[in-house]
């Protein structure tokens, strides 16, 4: 899964002023809607396990988004994820969760 997160997007104006970055917070949103299937799933509950913010994501980087579940059943189960602008890491970490599908 891709992400962008275009120069002006609302959660990067004031973080920081003169040198913006996109925050953790979006980066870790964006982790799990990847592995939450988008709209069509929900993630519930999940634990994050740990996060090592490695580098800086800008506005206008395209972030790669890859995950791999690493046990549990079809259903729970614990991803390892890595968040990339080209070939430089920015994010890296494992999450512990239950998919679950919405109601339509």
């Amino acid at each position: 899964m891709e992400r962008i997160y275009e120069p002006g997007h609302p959660a990067t104006v004031g973080h920081f002023p003169g040198n913006p970055i996109v925050p953790g917070a979006l980066l870790l949103a964006a982790v799990l809607d990847a592995v939450g299937g988008g709209p069509a799933a929900a993630l519930a509950p999940f634990q994050i396990r740990s996060a090592k913010f490695l580098s800086p994501a800008r506005p206008g980087d395209r972030v790669v988004i890859r995950y791999s579940r690493t046990g549990g059943d079809a259903s729970a189960g614990d991803f390892r994820f890595t968040c990339a602008v080209g070939e430089r890491p920015v994010l890296t970490g494992q999450i512990s969760c239950s998919v679950q599908q919405k109601a339509e």
